[in-house]
């Protein structure tokens, strides 16, 4: 579940193509095509960016830039069919501007064709200048979190309809860190957020302490299917070092796998992928850091990893790397991303993290996955089960692209409102697709997420028919009282519309599970295919998504990729917009005042 780091505002300039449909016989549709990056893409992409700036301010009234602003381009995405958008961060007057967000759409001859815009609001903030010292917003950041704070940094905080000039401070203690947001002018605390994407929420944890749970998840030491193992193209007797090689994993959870290592020297091997990017699995060994240069790396002379028991500290090592290169390899084959960031750049992991952590997360300070190994009692075992990572790095990605933030955070760190609720359907949605990407036979693909966690009710959340998650609470149609509804309960919403355009409403049987999907005053939906859903969403998350999207906002977005990918008339289309209203999201019963 995620925890999400309100980033600072990068300044750089960063150009990087994404991906716009699904590559594959498996995930065969129109514009499944994708502009790789060359030399002439790139500096393309820099007449794309000067384009889209120039267009923001051309337009102001409708992308909402002031004087004052500067945009910084995080993403280009080339579409094949013509089209050109750039997602921009802003400053004000120099200061990062949290929630200034906002992606400019071209069209292919490079004019104005709309925008996607966080803030609906001028982000200039009504006090120009701080009364707090960044001393004083420090110390009021390190009580309310209840840790040692960091630099204070001056930002406009243009979030849930403000404009105010803020300090952003980060508070870390052993094993957490937040991000608080003070008020620059009363020394009002506006936001107290975890950094982290712990997957079991504090509200979860405590629904099971009350119900007493143990979990004890169920593992698989058979052997895998070949399908599940990881293709290395390293040669036996390679001379030339360091190489990849063919290695072999024993994991807790799915049983005996390929893994794809790095052959340093003669007889000598390291848990690293060459092929991926260099994405390796580390051992925190009981450790808090954030560093993943501070993590011990795993070698040895065999090149077989782990015993299939917790007994060897290299197995859960095994499952981590599984679970992390399958989950690149989805991202890679379906969309073309190339890694969480689409850099081309590696996905790290340290597992046993901490002493007795009964969690798992993603992690934005180390950029990378932390597994703890449960705490003894309630969570008998790691959680380095393959859904939990697809889960996890999905964080990564959403972060990378609309960084999809909750509108408000209690006290215990639960998170509220539609964008988060929006990020945690996101996870369990691209989550569950690593599952069906990877075909493992001792983790079954389906539409269930944390289905091996050993819980009573037999999975953690399902997409087809929330509410059968009693745990969180989860729903299965919009209300407006979904704006205060923790974000695991309220993704239901968008993870049940998903289903339905996949797979339409009512009973059937997917591989070794029964799925009966509802729908809202029984409309009836007929399902356009799991590949042609997925290829919908991933492009409304990285074009038509910003930070503060909401479930109506969410429904326009998967309408507009429908659009793109296969016409405004076509039964996909159709099928979009009859999946949120079988969900209660409707044009109709769009709220007038956006919180």
């Amino acid at each position: 579940m995620r925890r999400p780091h309100i980033r600072t505002v990068a300044v750089a300039v960063a150009v990087a193509t994404a991906a716009t449909g699904l590559a594959g016989t498996a995930f065969a549709g129109p514009g499944t095509g994708e502009r790789h990056a060359t030399a002439s893409a790139s500096s393309n992409a820099a007449v794309v960016v000067e384009a889209a700036r120039t267009a923001a301010f051309a337009h102001a009234s409708a992308t909402g830039v002031s004087k004052g602003d500067e945009l910084h381009a995080q993403d280009v995405m080339l579409d094949p069919e013509g089209a050109r958008h750039v997602r921009f961060v802003r400053t004000h007057n120099g200061l990062p501007v949290l929630g200034g967000d906002l992606v400019v759409h071209l069209d292919g001859k490079l004019g104005y064709a709309g925008v996607t815009r966080a803030a609906g609001h001028t982000v200039k903030p009504a006090a120009a200048k701080a009364k707090l010292t960044a001393a004083q917003a420090a110390a009021t950041a390190a009580r309310a979190a209840k840790g040692d704070a960091g630099g204070a940094q001056l930002v406009v905080d243009a979030r849930g309809g403000a404009s105010a000039l803020a300090y952003q401070v980060t508070v870390t203690d052993q094993d957490t860190a937040r991000t608080v947001v003070v008020d620059a002018v009363s020394g009002k605390v506006r936001s107290n957020t975890p950094t982290r994407d712990e997957f079991l929420s504090p509200k979860l944890l405590d629904a099971l302490r009350e119900r007493g749970e143990t979990l004890d998840p169920a593992t698989g030491t058979a052997s895998a299917s070949a399908a599940s193992g990881l293709a290395g193209s390293g040669a036996a007797g390679a001379t030339r070092y360091p190489s990849a090689a063919k290695g072999t994993g024993k994991t807790l959870f799915v049983g005996t796998v390929g893994l794809t290592t790095t052959q340093t020297s003669r007889g000598h091997y390291q848990l690293k992928d060459p092929n991926r990017y260099g994405t390796e699995t580390r051992d925190a060994k009981g450790s808090y850091t954030e560093k993943f240069g501070s993590g011990a790396k795993f070698t040895n002379t065999t090149n077989v990893w782990g015993n299939g028991a917790t007994s060897s500290r290299v197995t859960v090592a095994a499952d981590a790397q599984y679970g992390v290169t399958k989950t690149l390899d989805f991202y890679k084959s379906t969309f073309q991303r190339k890694g969480i960031r689409n850099n081309s750049k590696a996905a790290q992991a340290m597992v046993h993290w901490g002493k007795k952590v009964a969690n798992a997360f993603w992690d934005p300070t180390c950029n990378c996955m932390l597994y703890g190994d449960g705490d003894g009692q309630m969570f008998k075992k790691p959680l380095v089960v393959l859904d939990v990572t697809g889960h996890e790095l999905t964080h990564g990605v959403v972060e990378a692209t609309a960084n999809l933030q909750p509108t408000f955070v209690d006290a215990d760190g639960n998170q509220y409102g539609e964008p988060g609720s929006l990020n945690e359907s996101l996870a369990d949605i691209f989550g569950s697709n690593v599952e069906f990407y990877a075909k493992n036979a001792k983790d079954t693909p389906d539409y269930l997420v944390g289905e091996k966690l050993g819980l009573a009710q037999k999975f953690l959340r399902r997409l087809d028919r929330p509410s059968l998650d009693k745990l969180e609470g989860t729903i299965d149609y919009w209300s407006p009282d979904t704006y205060y509804t923790e974000v695991h309960a309220g993704s239901g919403v968008s993870s049940h519309a998903y289903y339905l355009l996949a797979e339409g409403s009512g009973k059937k049987k997917i591989g070794d599970v029964t799925y009966n999907s509802p729908t809202y005053r029984n409309l009836q939906v007929k399902g356009i295919g799991r590949a042609k859903a997925t290829a919908i969403y991933y492009r409304a998350l990285t074009r038509y998504m910003v930070s503060s999207t909401d479930f109506h906002q969410a429904r326009t977005a998967t309408l507009k990729a429908a659009k793109d990918l296969y016409g405004a008339n076509s039964t996909e289309y159709k099928t979009v917009d009859k999946s949120w209203a079988a969900v209660n999201v409707t044009a109709a019963n769009t709220p007038r005042a956006r919180h």
